[in-house]
C-alpha cells in the first residue's frame, strides 16, 4: 500500500541538508497515502471557506450552528491529557531552526511549539532542515555551532526536577501548498507534509520515551476541518501501528468563524484533543477578513486592538468556559514583547504590560499562556503563580460567562491615525522582506513579528482604503495616500537598516507585494500565498 502511494509523490525540490534522512522512500510513501486519502477533502473544505466568505460579504453574520445545537448542549468530555501536557503554564514558540529549538527546549518553559507555519518562511531548505532538527531533538542529539560567534549550542541534561520543554509541532495550514513535493501532478498539501514527515520519523521514539506526537492545528474555520484532522490522525495511527489516541492536538482559535464552533471542534477531536488556544493576532486579522465588506466594523490602529476590546474579551472568555466544561486546557495568547537592554525604563514598562496581560489571563481562568522570548518566561510564570500553584485551572468552570453572537461580532473602538498607517506599512514591508529572504520570525520595534502580525498590517491598510476611512487628522485613506506613505516609509527603512543591508535585501520586491495587496480590489486570503513563488528556489505552485 505504501509503495503504491509513493509512486504518485514526486520530489521536485533540490537536494538540501536533510534530504537523505527525511525524504526516505518509506516516509514519502506514508505522506503519499495521506495525500491520496485527504487531498480532495482539503480542496472541498477550502471551497466551503470561500462560500462562507461570500455569505459574509453579502451581509450574513457568523452564527452558532442550529444543526449542532445538541453537541453544544450535551454533556461529554474530551480524553484525559497525557502526563506531560497536564501543566502548560508557559509555552514558548518559534521557528524550526536548530538554534531556536535548542534554546526553547532548554528555556524552562513547560512547552515549546516548533512552528512550520507563521514564524517559518517555507523555503525548501527550512522545511526539510526543520524536520531534520526536530528528529535530532526528539532523540536528544541536536547540536548547533554558530561559527560567527564561536558558540556551541546543545540540549542541557534533563532531570526530573528540570525537564526539557514538552515538544509540540505546528504544521502549516490547510490552505498552503508544498510546491517541492507533488502529488498527482500538483503541489502536495503542506499540512499533510509537515504533519506526516514529523509523525513518521518521531512517533515511535516519542511514545517509547513516555511522551507522544503532539501538535498545534492552525487556521481552522469550522468543525468540519477538525473532523478532517481527526480522520487524518486515525488513518496515520493505523498506518504506523501506534495506539489510537496517541496523537494529541491543540487547536488555535484564531479565526472568527471558529469561535462559533469551539464545542464542535473539541467534539470532533475529542479522543485526540489537548485543548484550544487563543491565537490573538490571527484572530484580529480574521475579524478584518470576515467583515471586509462591512464599513461598520473598521478596526482601529493595531496598537489599540488589545485583549480588553469587547470582541476580543468575549471570545477568550467563551473559550475558557468551553474548554473547562469539556475537561481540557484553555490556553492564553501570545506576548510578543522582546526584552530591551538599551533602555531599562522602557523595558520595565514593556514587562509591566506583559505582567498585566498574563495576570488577567490567569485570573480569567486560562491554564497557561504563550511567550515569544525566553526573557518573558519568568514574568508569565510569576503572574500565574499569583493566582494558582496548581498545574492548571480545569476546575474553574466559568459558568458565569454568557457570550453570544453580538458580543463576538462587536465593532472595536479606537482611532485610526497616520502613525498607525505608517507603522502598518513599515512593519508589513520589513516582515515581507525578511520572509522573502527565508526568515519568518522577525524582531521589529521591540516586538517579535510573524506572518500573523504582518497579515494584520496589510489587511488593515486594505480595509481603510476600501472604506475610505478618515484618519484622526481628517485625511481620507486612498490609493494616493498609501502610495505616498509607502514611498516615504521605504526611505525610512533604508535609513534604519543602512544602505548595504537595503541594497543586499529584497525590500523593493517587498514594497511591490505590499502595494499589490493593499491596493487590490479584493482582499487576498493570505499574503503568503502570493509571495510563495518568490521564495528562494521555489517553483510556482
Amino acid at each position: 500500500m505504501l509503495g503504491a502511494a509513493h509512486k504518485s509523490l514526486e520530489v521536485t525540490g533540490p537536494k538540501v541538508p536533510g534530504t537523505d534522512e527525511i525524504l526516505t522512500s518509506a516516509a514519502l510513501a506514508f505522506v503519499g497515502v495521506l495525500c491520496a486519502q485527504f487531498t480532495d477533502r482539503i480542496d472541498a473544505l477550502l471551497a466551503e471557506r470561500r462560500e462562507a466568505q461570500a455569505r459574509f460579504d453579502a451581509g450574513d453574520l457568523p452564527r452558532f450552528l442550529p444543526e449542532t445545537e445538541s453537541v453544544r448542549a450535551d454533556s461529554w468530555r474530551v480524553a484525559e491529557p497525557p502526563a506531560d501536557l497536564v501543566r502548560r503554564t508557559v509555552e514558548i514558540t518559534g521557528p524550526v531552526d536548530p538554534k531556536m529549538i535548542i534554546n526553547a527546549l532548554n528555556s524552562g518553559a513547560d512547552v515549546f511549539m516548533a512552528d512550520f507555519e507563521d514564524s517559518s518562511a517555507p523555503t525548501w531548505a527550512n522545511m526539510v532542515g526543520g524536520q531534520l532538527a526536530l528528529r535530532a531533538a526528539v532523540r536528544r542529539e541536536l547540536e548547533y555551532v554558530d561559527e560567527a560567534r564561536a558558540k556551541h549550542y546543545r540540549l542541557r541534561p534533563e532531570t526530573q526536577d528540570q525537564p526539557l520543554a514538552t515538544l509540540l509541532v505546528r504544521p502549516r495550514g490547510l490552505h498552503l501548498p508544498e510546491a517541492h513535493l507533488r502529488f498527482g501532478g500538483r503541489p502536495a498539501p503542506a499540512a499533510l507534509v509537515d504533519f506526516g514527515l514529523y509523525l513518521f520519523h518521531n512517533a515511535e521514539h516519542l511514545l517509547d520515551s513516555g511522551s507522544g506526537p503532539y501538535f498545534y492545528l492552525p487556521k481552522l474555520q469550522s468543525h468540519l476541518e477538525a473532523r478532517l484532522w481527526n480522520e487524518v490522525f486515525v488513518a496515520a495511527q493505523d498506518l504506523l501501528g501506534i495506539p489510537r489516541g496517541s496523537i494529541r492536538a491543540t487547536v488555535l482559535i484564531e479565526t472568527l468563524p471558529a469561535a462559533f464552533e469551539m464545542d464542535e471542534i473539541l467534539f470532533e477531536l475529542r479522543e485526540h484533543s489537548s485543548g484550544l488556544n487563543c491565537g490573538r493576532w490571527d484572530y484580529i486579522f480574521s475579524y478584518i477578513k470576515t467583515f471586509r465588506a462591512d464599513p461598520s466594523r473598521i478596526v482601529p490602529d493595531r496598537s489599540e486592538v488589545g485583549m480588553t476590546q469587547p470582541f476580543m474579551r468575549a471570545y477568550t472568555q467563551l473559550l475558557i468556559r468551553t474548554c473547562h466544561r469539556r475537561g481540557i486546557h484553555a490556553m492564553g495568547g501570545m506576548a510578543a514583547q522582546i526584552p530591551r537592554k538599551d533602555d531599562l525604563a522602557a523595558n520595565e514598562a514593556a514587562l509591566a504590560k506583559v505582567r498585566e496581560d498574563k495576570l488577567r489571563e490567569a485570573r480569567d481562568g486560562h491554564d497557561g499562556t504563550w511567550v515569544a522570548h525566553p526573557g518573558l518566561i519568568a514574568v508569565a510564570r510569576e503572574a500565574f503563580a499569583r493566582v494558582t500553584e496548581a498545574p492548571n485551572q480545569l476546575d474553574r468552570l466559568r459558568e458565569d460567562v454568557e457570550v453570544g453572537a453580538t458580543q463576538l461580532c462587536a465593532p472595536p473602538h479606537g482611532q485610526r491615525t497616520e502613525a498607525g498607517l505608517r507603522l502598518n506599512v513599515r512593519v508589513g514591508i520589513q516582515y515581507l522582506e525578511a520572509w522573502l529572504s527565508g526568515n519568518g520570525c522577525v524582531p521589529l520595534y521591540h516586538l517579535m513579528e510573524d506572518a500573523a502580525t504582518a497579515e494584520i498590517s496589510r489587511a488593515q491598510v486594505w480595509q481603510w482604503r476600501k472604506h475610505a476611512v478618515t484618519l484622526a487628522d481628517g485625511r481620507v485613506v486612498d490609493a494616493d495616500l498609501i502610495e505616498a506613505v509607502v514611498a516615504e516609509e521605504l526611505d525610512t527603512i533604508r535609513a534604519e537598516v543602512g544602505e548595504a543591508r537595503f541594497d543586499g535585501g529584497r525590500f523593493e520586491l517587498a514594497r511591490d507585494l505590499f502595494l499589490e495587496l493593499a491596493l487590490a480590489d479584493e482582499l487576498a486570503d493570505f499574503l503568503t500565498l502570493g509571495a510563495y513563488a518568490h521564495l528562494p528556489e521555489s517553483p510556482t505552485p
